[in-house]
């Protein structure tokens, strides 16, 4: 019979590497990984910008990271990650909506997507999937996938923020949190004038009528992921 991941050896363990700009969410997950034989937290980082250079240096077997973090989003870092180091798997835990975010970060390159209501239980096989070279998403994330490569998706999505490339999500999160065009460039690298550019089409496919009728649904939405 094989042996479970709790009756490991510890010489076998897996190095996590943790992205979570909670204190307290990060130490339970400490506790959590540390408990198992088989794993072990190698580093830790509450920023991006942190987490990359560490992840650098560290090549750790996975990484666990939130998606929202302060500065510069999971998303980017995602991305980042892909770049400088390829062969780390990417497990993305959230508390927002999967149905929003997860397409997101498989498309990104992401290898797996968890809601943190899931428990630690399912995070733990989670992240023992990832590792393992497959991905992880929900079952209902996974149908929606498998309907879309079928062609049997709905022609709109049910959130109409989901029609916009990651890009454009970028901006329209940081007009959310009532951010000018220049420091939208700046924390994105791009200009002024394309950033008035991408606020426009995110104007277009909401269907809205005018750029002050984006900063109000930007903020609102933004304001209702803020209390998730």
């Amino acid at each position: 019979m094989k042996p479970s991941p709790r009756a490991a050896s510890t010489a076998v363990k897996r190095r996590i590497f943790l992205v979570e700009d909670h204190p307290i969410t990060r130490r339970g997950l400490v506790e959590l990984i540390n408990h198992e034989l088989d794993l072990l937290v190698c580093g830790e980082a509450d920023t991006a910008a942190e987490a990359l250079e560490a992840i650098k240096k560290l090549r750790p077997d996975l990484v666990l990271v939130d998606i929202t973090l302060p500065r510069r989003s999971g998303l980017t870092l995602l991305k980042d990650i892909r770049l400088w180091a390829p062969n780390v798997c990417v497990l993305v835990l959230s508390m927002h909506d999967e149905q929003l975010y997860a397409e997101r970060v498989l498309r990104a390159g992401g290898h797996g997507y968890i809601m943190k209501n899931e428990g630690g239980e399912k995070l733990l096989a989670a992240m023992r999937q990832v590792m393992s070279g497959k991905t992880y998403v929900s079952d209902c994330v996974s149908t929606r996938i498998v309907d879309a490569f079928a062609g049997r998706s709905k022609a709109t999505e049910s959130n109409p923020v989901g029609r916009l490339t990651d890009r454009e999500f970028e901006v329209f999160q940081l007009l959310g949190q009532g951010l000018p065009t220049v420091e939208i460039g700046r924390r994105l690298h791009l200009s002024p004038k394309t950033i008035d550019s991408h606020r426009l089409h995110i104007k277009e496919k909401l269907q809205l009528s005018n750029l002050p009728e984006l900063m109000r649904y930007a903020v609102r939405w933004a304001a209702t992921e803020e209390m998730l």
